[in-house]
């Protein structure tokens, strides 16, 4: 039958599967079966399919898919028991112990005998009596706690006690049922009415174990609690209360919206409503909180920062973009009310220095989220509308707030921006009030111009219009917030050329006036954090010169002012420190044009690119060096624990190259290890941008290549290293990254079981595979080494088993070849396969005929290590059969054992040792006569 006859055929496609399934490619037999089940239209031989289909999600772990194949088999017939015992030891697996028992119970009653059924049984009914054990133990300790905390006469200091040790409670499975039972959240309601902080903290963090993974319970907190008592607490003026009240409600999102999976909707399996009503309400008081008066600023950035991470779609792949056009229906306005004011005027709501920046994150987010020119048209109608309601406005603070609203879109949805900075009179009136007497409104209008100057177009019309009054305000202003923000006007233009050396918008010279000027203000300690603050906006603008990096990196007070403030709570300041870095370490991407196009392009007179001679290897060297001295590491790794939205995947973008360039040096990754650097890697690689996730995988393969990965990734942390070393196994990267993972995953597979059971889960194993095929050596040879780590685990042995490839061909083909590296890695991975999967020896005869030559020529090499492996497959392939010892025997192999057993000069112990074991094994068998016998006899002695 051929391929395309056998993949229409459902009986063809099932026996696929079957194979596949006791090769150990679950995968493979996933795809089959469910191939099968599209093909078939027989109820009994889908029945059958779908509990083969539950047998391999068992085995790859995923017990939700195995326990619904199982019932579906069970609906067409439910005396089938071993589909009911895959149900049942799915349930096990899934904690729902006695839908489990009830399933073992019934294998039993229909076959008594069977020991895997009263074994599973017994577990379970261990598990039960436990479990019950458990709660009467926990039910104990909760009405205590419940008793202390409704007492009026118990000591503050008692009550508090209580209240930490129901959050401990809560953590527990059995905890958190049983609070949630005892009416604990009617409690918990009265608790959050506290005067004490202590004891509120404790009541939200309770909150977060009853809700964590279990969207039942957390639909009935929310419609108990009710969403205004919760936005209340997160709109508190207590800093610490408000995050707290900001993780619970992001812990009710997620077990929300992540709870249409069966496994956390609760372990009761109810049938519940979906969750979009409990999610719209929390999302409509989000909004609410907006323009409220009565929200702190710390609370209405929560409330901004939620909206940031739930509305917008995870990934584009998904179509459904409904909650980001609601949002932008029912509340683009009132995000807009907080990006338009200005927090020196009386009317609007309280802000922190972070809020603008917040908001212009949320709408980029937003804005990014759309999907059609009628949707993004709508936003910019909505936001035009906006500005010109306030703009149009009689008084100057409407103007401010509509020229402030500008601004934050301008730093956000920069196309809204500039299509609002073009509406009629805006730009007259930002050029006008920079002018003006009152610091307020100059401010205002200099932030607006600065943000404007982000485009080319505005930058060389800014540069015709704006210079000269930009200058005037930094020479003549009294007031050093006005200077500043005119410095940073300056040096954005200043800056327009990029690293292009040849194009400069200045004199000689100016630049390196300017980033000095804001070196000085950065260290100015009396000058508020908002004020260093832009100074550092400046020097991510000015450091494109190379002139400027390098005394930046010599000003060791200015480098360590920038990283004190990338610590602080001004988290606006993080882009611009992660930018700074960028220009600092050139981690930043450049293309080296072709010589032909440059030689071309001045024949042509056209502009050619130059790159500064400070730009050079050497002295990029040289910065990273003191970067790393005045502590770099501590700094990005205090930058990316921030939970802000001003830490933009952008940010992250510009964290993870400038740690990709700090580990370049071999001698440098022990440094960034021992500062924390690996440990804020990892959460660069799955959080990033495409390009910065990749930046942080390679800055992870470099650290794991060359450092001991159990100490630079501790504990459970070494397990998350895995993922983002295999996702640099792409086309789409460079063959140096290839290169990189691929010896950073040979480290890992060599460890322990455990690390590579994760590779193998992480379906890394396909991918190792066609890297052995790579026409590259080094990536060639690093893949086989990785490949040579993986056959220690039975699943990669089983893929070497199967039949109908020619996975064990190319190992005996590359013990032949002549890269020396290549070589070890194949004849390694063939000696221990053979070693482990005897079996294989016998095939190794089928797959060339060179096969013979090619181990007499690991056992003749020159270099020990080649030997070894090669004496190793010999004594392998002896042991296993007598004819394959009589083969090798009647070899030229024998008289190189013969010579190897003896020792002598160049060969090492082991060598000799395993060449002697060969030889008494063919004794043994009746091959030779004795060890020293040369001469080969057949059939018995006479």
């Amino acid at each position: 039958m051929s391929m395309s006859e056998k993949e229409k055929d459902p009986a063809a496609m099932k026996e696929e599967g079957n194979t596949l399934f006791k090769a150990g490619d679950m995968q493979g037999a996933v795809c089959c079966y469910t191939k099968a089940l599209k093909l078939s239209d027989s109820q009994a031989e889908r029945a059958v399919l779908h509990r083969n289909r539950s047998a391999c999600y068992l085995k790859l772990e995923d017990y939700n898919k195995a326990e619904a194949d199982a019932s579906k088999a069970l609906d067409t017939d439910p005396g089938d028991v071993k589909a009911r015992f895959r149900r049942a030891q799915a349930f096990q697996k899934l904690g729902r112990l006695d839908q489990a028992f009830l399933d073992a119970q019934r294998c039993a009653q229909l076959e008594p005998k069977n020991k895997a059924f009263q074994d599973l049984l017994r577990q379970l009914g261990a598990q039960i009596q436990q479990k019950s054990a458990q709660l009467n133990s926990t039910d104990a300790r909760v009405q205590q706690m419940f008793s202390l905390l409704l007492d009026a006469s118990a000591k503050d200091l008692d009550r508090q006690k209580a209240a930490q040790n129901l959050v401990v409670l809560s953590r527990e499975d059995a905890g958190a049922e049983q609070i949630f039972r005892n009416d604990g959240v009617k409690l918990i309601h009265k608790l959050l009415q506290s005067n004490l902080e202590e004891i509120v903290l404790s009541a939200l963090r309770t909150l977060v174990g009853l809700c964590t993974g279990h969207q039942s319970r957390t639909m009935a907190i929310v419609n108990e609690l009710g969403m205004e008592q919760m936005c209340a607490v997160m709109g508190s003026g207590a800093s610490t209360v408000s995050l707290a009240a900001c993780h619970l409600l992001q812990v009710m999102f997620e077990a929300l919206t992540e709870g249409m999976k069966r496994e956390i909707r609760g372990k009761d399996e109810a049938i519940l409503p979906e969750p979009s009503k409990e999610l719209r309400s929390m999302l409509r008081h989000l909004l609410e909180m907006m323009p409220s008066a009565n929200v702190s600023g710390p609370g209405r950035d929560s409330a901004i920062n939620l909206l940031v991470k739930q509305v917008p779609r995870k990934s584009l792949k998904n179509p459904d973009n409904s909650l980001t056009l609601w949002v932008i229906d029912q509340g683009l306005k009132k995000i807009l009310e907080v990006a338009g004011t200005v927090p020196e005027l009386s009317e609007g709501p309280p802000l922190t220095d972070n809020s603008h920046m917040s908001c212009s994150v949320l709408l980029s987010k937003l804005y990014d989220d759309l999907k059609s020119d009628k949707e993004r048209e709508n936003f910019n109608k909505l936001c035009e509308e906006y500005v010109q309601q306030h703009f149009s406005r009689q008084g100057l603070d409407a103007k401010l707030r509509a020229i402030q609203t500008v601004s934050v879109l301008l730093q956000g949805p920069s196309d809204v921006g500039n299509r609002t900075l073009e509406m009629s009179g805006i730009m007259d009136a930002v050029i006008s009030l920079c002018a003006s007497k009152d610091v307020t409104h100059q401010q205002v209008a200099v932030e607006a111009l600065i943000h404007a100057a982000g485009k080319a177009k505005r930058a060389s019309f800014i540069t015709a219009n704006g210079v000269a009054l930009l200058k005037d305000l930094y020479k003549k202003s009294e007031n050093d917030r006005i200077r500043v923000r005119a410095l940073v006007g300056l040096c954005k233009l200043g800056s327009a050329g990029g690293t292009d050396f040849s194009m400069k918008q200045f004199a000689e010279g100016s630049t390196l006036k300017l980033a000095k000027q804001c070196r000085k203000w950065l260290c100015n300690e009396s000058l508020p954090a908002t004020s260093r603050r832009w100074s550092v906006e400046g020097l991510a603008y000015l450091t494109f010169d190379a002139d400027v990096k390098e005394d930046f990196v010599e000003d060791k007070n200015a480098l360590q002012a920038m990283f004190e403030l990338a610590k602080s709570e001004d988290k606006t300041v993080l882009f611009a420190v992660g930018s700074t870095l960028v220009n600092c370490t050139n981690s930043y991407d450049v293309e080296k044009p072709d010589p032909q196009m440059v030689e071309l392009a001045k024949y042509a007179k056209q502009h050619v690119p130059e790159e500064h001679p400070k730009d050079a290897p050497s002295h990029v060297e040289k910065r990273l060096v003191k970067l790393l001295e005045a502590g770099v590491v501590s700094a990005l790794v205090c930058m990316v624990k921030q939970e802000s939205p001003a830490l933009t995947e952008a940010c992250r973008e510009c964290i993870a190259r400038v740690f990709l360039a700090l580990v370049e040096r071999q001698e440098d990754r022990g440094t960034v290890v021992a500062q924390g650097g690996g440990k804020a890697l990892i959460p660069l690689a799955s959080d990033n941008t495409d390009v910065g996730k990749i930046k942080a995988a390679q800055a992870l393969a470099k650290i794991t290549i060359t450092s001991n990965p159990e100490i630079a990734f501790p504990g459970e942390r070494i397990y998350e290293v895995v993922r983002p070393l295999i996702s640099l196994l792409s086309l789409e990267c460079t063959l140096l990254q290839n290169f990189e993972a691929l010896m950073a995953l040979t480290n890992l597979a060599g460890i322990s079981e455990r690390l590579r059971q994760k590779i193998i889960k992480e379906k890394a194993v396909p991918k190792i595979e066609g890297y052995m095929f790579e026409e590259h050596e080094l990536v060639r040879a690093s893949a086989t080494e990785c490949m040579c780590n993986l056959v220690l685990s039975t699943e990669v042995q089983k893929l070497y088993l199967a039949t109908g490839n020619d996975r064990l061909k190319l190992l005996v083909l590359y013990s032949g070849e002549e890269d020396e590296r290549l070589r070890k890695a194949a004849a390694g991975t063939l000696a221990m396969l053979t070693a482990e999967q005897p079996e294989l020896c016998a095939r190794i005869p089928g797959t060339t005929t060179h096969w013979l030559e090619i181990f007499q020529a690991l056992l003749l090499s020159e270099i020990s290590d080649l030997r070894h492996r090669g004496v190793v497959i010999i004594q392998n392939m002896i042991q296993a059969e007598k004819s394959l010892a009589e083969t090798l025997i009647e070899s030229e192999a024998m008289e190189i054992l013969s010579v190897l057993s003896k020792g002598g000069e160049g060969t090492t112990e082991p060598v000799s040792k395993i060449a002697q074991n060969c030889l008494d094994k063919a004794v043994e068998y009746g091959i030779i006569r004795s060890r020293e016998g040369k001469e080969k006899t057949k059939g018995t002695d006479p």
